[in-house]
């Protein structure tokens, strides 16, 4: 049987009266480093779909080059298939056509960032006919 308290006893506590608004002090200091993490994941998925698009383009213009373009319309190719701001480096020797594309990893609508991602690729020269 359950005793009936007068009204000497103490009210029930259903937590700490010091323990209020912790939960939302640890969510205030956690949310910044989950911003942080977000941002890297972010970076990291732009870098490499950026040097995804550097390696297309280099291994296009490498084609287009060892089929006896002219450098001018490789090089216009691979601006036109390549990344924002990419920088396109043609070479032919010892056979082999040789296409090399870098770009800057755009990370939002801001200046363009210091890291540079790029890609390369290398055909044999077709013989003339």
């Amino acid at each position: 049987m359950r005793r009936r308290c007068s009204t000497g006893c103490p009210a029930p506590r259903r937590g700490g009266v010091g323990d209020r608004g912790t939960v939302t002090a640890e969510i205030a200091v956690a949310l910044p480093g989950l911003a942080l993490i977000l941002g890297i994941a972010l970076a990291a998925v732009q870098a490499a779909a950026t040097h995804l698009a550097c390696v297309d383009a280099a291994r296009i213009g490498a084609r287009a080059l060892a089929r006896g373009e002219d450098h001018r319309v490789v090089r216009d190719l691979v601006s036109r298939l390549g990344p924002v701001n990419a920088d396109v480096r043609l070479s032919e020797d010892v056979g082999l056509a040789r296409v090399r594309v870098s770009a800057p990893v755009p990370l939002g609508p801001g200046p363009s960032t210091p890291l540079r991602v790029g890609g390369e690729a290398a055909t044999p020269i077709e013989p003339e006919r």
